[in-house]
């Protein structure tokens, strides 16, 4: 067995190294923002045909999200088991999981672009699409689903250079994809003249040398672990764990795919397509509010596991104590903005008038308790640290597919403004999911460290 050596994780202190590594993976995050909305604001400033457009768009991302989701099955499980073998000083078994996710992600990326390619459009018409804007729906998503592949490479393979603490690496994929992109857009839609078409062509060509990047360093010299050719071989004793750990970042995802379908279609029975443009805005402005937690999130998961595969069990809580306040200080300052100054918020993806209304009057109902989130992610994201499969996938489904979904249609039958019902699911299912979430944390996370120490007394007196 192949050993690494003792490295930072389990020598610097845990706050210098939370911040070290969380920075560059929020700055990751942040650019990451721009780089999923700066289409959007493009498009919605296109010249006459901008509010449809961009509503045509908000409708391909139930789809997007399904591809990223697919990613998160295979690294988000794979990744924290590998920093887990990696603190237990087992680099073979950490670059055995690398080569079967690595093969798993081409493998998927091959049968998600086939089906995209095939039922495009019953599916876009499915997620609210109307006769107005499914031609720029169509045009989006049939040159993005042509660079699905890179998607998957880059997204999938980033996480283990996280999982290894190159946090500014990681960020570097994230920045290198942005900036080409932000670049690109101008030129290619407004002078190229493709328009949305453009749009799509450049997030591609910017995923594709993202990915490039990341294969690059993956099988470089700096990297502790390589992707080796004898790995590539899917073997399902390495494997079905990762997919099971997987699944709860999965679930997240692809629930918020589901979740965009179902405001969608909602909206679009309610109030029309002004409706859905204000939810397309919306779910962007919610992404400031989430993506940098997760960022923070991302910087503690390497800590987290590793340590908790080597057995130091005090560095574990106080890596999860720290990151808990960080999040809950963003989370209160953002939800503060957006309460207080909506309309700037608004103003970012559109010159319309009347959806700059709807959207202000919408925002400040749809995140009246966004701050709480903080504390959702926070424990569910060390659960999935942790490698506990069964309690994160719970806290995966509660907030999304048990609370939120049936409120959408539920308060609608009670509320008379119906449109104001439909926003109105998504701080109570916030309420609730929290609560439970952190009642299941306080008595599981006890729990769970607690079977770590006594493995650590076993094995030290079997070696006694």
């Amino acid at each position: 067995m192949e050993v690494i050596r003792g490295n930072r994780m389990e020598t610097e202190k845990v706050g210098r190294l939370l911040f070290s590594m969380a920075f560059p993976a929020i700055i990751a995050q942040i650019i990451n923002v721009l780089y999923n909305i700066v289409d959007r604001m493009y498009i919605g400033h296109i010249p006459d045909i901008g509010a449809d457009a961009l509503t045509g768009v908000g409708v391909t991302m139930p789809l997007i999200m399904v591809i990223s989701a697919f990613a998160a099955l295979v690294s988000m499980g794979g990744a924290p088991r590998a920093s887990i073998k990696m603190g237990m000083k087992d680099k073979n078994a950490a670059e055995r999981i690398l080569g079967n996710c690595t093969s798993a992600l081409v493998i998927v990326a091959v049968i998600l672009t086939a089906l995209v390619l095939l039922f495009g459009k019953q599916m876009l018409m499915m997620f609210g699409a109307s006769e107005n804007t499914i031609g720029y729906a169509l045009d989006y998503m049939n040159i993005y689903a042509m660079g699905t592949i890179f998607v998957q490479l880059s997204l999938g393979l980033n996480a283990f250079i996280t999982a290894q603490g190159f946090a500014k690496t990681s960020m570097l994929t994230v920045t290198i994809g942005a900036v080409t992109n932000i670049i690109l857009d101008p030129i290619l839609m407004f002078g190229f003249g493709m328009g949305v078409k453009g749009a799509a062509l450049a997030t591609i060509i910017s995923q594709a040398i993202s990915a490039v990047w990341v294969i690059w360093f993956l099988m470089g010299k700096r990297s502790q672990l390589t992707i080796r050719k004898e790995n590539l071989r899917i073997d399902l004793k390495v494997f079905l764990p990762c997919i099971a750990l997987g699944m709860s970042p999965f679930v997240m995802q692809a629930t918020e795919s589901i979740l965009v379908i179902t405001f969608n279609s909602s909206l679009q029975r309610y109030g029309g397509d002004l409706a859905v443009g204000a939810m397309t805005i919306l779910s962007s402005v919610m992404q400031f509010s989430i993506l940098p937690i997760m960022g923070l999130t991302q910087g503690a998961q390497p800590i987290i596991s590793y340590n908790y595969g080597a057995k130091n069990l005090s560095r574990v809580k106080e890596t999860f104590v720290l990151l808990l306040k960080s999040t809950l200080v963003y989370s209160t300052l953002l939800w503060l903005m957006v309460m207080l100054f909506p309309q700037i918020f608004a103003g970012m993806f559109t010159g319309d008038a009347s959806l700059i209304a709807a959207t202000v009057s919408a925002l400040r109902i749809y995140m009246a308790v966004s701050l709480l989130l903080a504390v959702q992610i926070s424990c569910q994201q060390t659960f999935i640290a942790l490698g506990n499969a069964r309690i994160s996938i719970f806290l995966a489904l509660l907030r999304k597919v048990i609370l939120l979904i049936p409120l959408i249609f539920i308060l609608p039958q009670f509320i008379e403004d119906k449109v104001t019902a439909v926003f109105l699911a998504e701080p109570i299912a916030d309420i609730i999911a929290v609560t439970v979430t952190s009642v299941i944390f306080a008595l599981q996370f006890k729990k769970l460290l607690g079977e770590s120490s006594e493995s650590l007394k076993t094995h030290a007196s079997l070696e006694s």
